[in-house]
């Protein structure tokens, strides 16, 4: 009778544990919400580091903005549902506007120079600014330390909502090879997992980036 009973306590205790699928963001589609409440409220509550810088913050303050990595000019082409509010409407675009695996804190004067921009290598000759990125028209360079992170989080827009490119494919595999996972990285995909419930697979195993 003991025994019956722990194995229907475990059972349970199983069945309460919320799965963490991969696959697309399905918690949330209000964007405006998750980065008010999930983003800064949960994910970075305690500070944290500037993507593209790796400037430690400890607070918000009026120096970051969240931004995201693919850039949502290109969702916007994709889906066809016009200027930023009115694709507000579309239910795919506030789906994947919501998913936090494509926000990042970023330094505000660096998210106006770069948010639409597509990624690319630029020529050696072009100036870095102060966090090691270049920018020229509508491409963009990051440093290395985020080349990786911006790699798997493209691909997993790619894989996730049948989005096209930001970029040049080879660029992106390129990039997940010479800058793998660190430990913040891990740390951050396992916090947003826990939060919004899937994962990145490209995170777990970076080798499928060249599977695309």
């Amino acid at each position: 009778m003991k025994n019956s009973r722990r194995i229907a306590l475990s059972a349970f205790a199983l069945l309460a544990i919320p799965v963490l699928v991969i696959g697309q963001n399905t918690r949330f589609t209000d964007p405006d919400t998750v980065i008010r409440d999930h983003f800064w409220g949960d994910l970075y509550a305690q500070g944290g580091n500037s993507f593209f810088c790796n400037h430690p913050f400890a607070s918000r303050g009026f120096t970051l903005t969240a931004g995201y990595v693919y850039p949502m000019a290109e969702v916007r082409r994709e889906l066809k549902c016009g200027t930023a509010s009115q694709c507000l409407d579309n239910n795919a675009y506030r789906q994947i506007a919501s998913d936090l695996h494509n926000i990042v804190p970023v330094n505000t004067r660096i998210e106006m120079k770069r948010r639409n921009a597509r990624f690319n290598y630029l020529p050696t000759a072009q100036p870095n600014n102060e966090c090691g990125i270049k920018t020229s028209g509508q491409f963009v360079e990051p440093p290395t330390h985020a080349k990786g992170d911006v790699a798997r989080t493209v691909a997993y827009m790619v894989s996730t909502y049948n989005l096209p490119w930001a970029g040049t494919k080879e660029i992106f595999h390129n990039w997940n090879r010479i800058d793998p996972p660190d430990d913040k990285e891990l740390a951050r995909h396992n916090r947003i997992a826990d939060i919004q419930g899937n994962r990145n697979p490209f995170m777990d195993n970076p080798g499928r980036v060249d599977t695309l």
